[in-house]
């Protein structure tokens, strides 16, 4: 089970501003450790966490950040509406399109998903998957 995702960022601020109008709408809250920024989702007591938490951090390293290619992480947004809303929300705090909101022909026919990369370059996903939407063939 994955426990935490990392992303590195060289600008907390922008990150913050960044995930900050993207995550809470899907059920995260922030908490702030040392400087850095941890996305954390809820969890009933006595129980235990079934997603993952989010980080948002400068590399320990000290070097400077940088995007992978390749890497993303993918955020589950529950409706066709909430991708389309959140991702107008994360270009409006800084972020920049890499995929406008819509069916893709490579997946399948209820996948809804927007790409955006954060002001550090790291590539996001906003999806849906449901099937009580309308799909790309209906």
């Amino acid at each position: 089970m994955i426990a935490y995702v990392t992303v590195g960022v060289n600008d907390i601020a922008l990150a913050e501003r960044f995930y900050s109008a993207v995550l809470p709408a899907l059920g995260y809250r922030l908490e702030r450790y040392q400087g850095d920024l941890s996305y954390i989702l809820p969890v009933e007591p006595g129980t235990r966490p079934v997603h993952p938490d989010f980080y948002v951090k400068a590399p320990f390293n000290g070097e400077p950040a940088m995007a992978g290619n390749g890497n993303m992480v993918a955020f589950d947004a529950g409706s066709q509406a909430n991708v389309r809303d959140l991702h107008a929300a994360a270009l409006a705090a800084g972020g920049s399109d890499d995929g406008a909101p819509d069916f893709r022909a490579s997946y399948g026919p209820h996948f809804f998903v927007a790409y955006l990369r954060d002001p550090q370059g790291n590539k996001i996903a906003l999806f849906s998957d449901n099937p009580d939407e309308p799909g790309r063939d209906e």
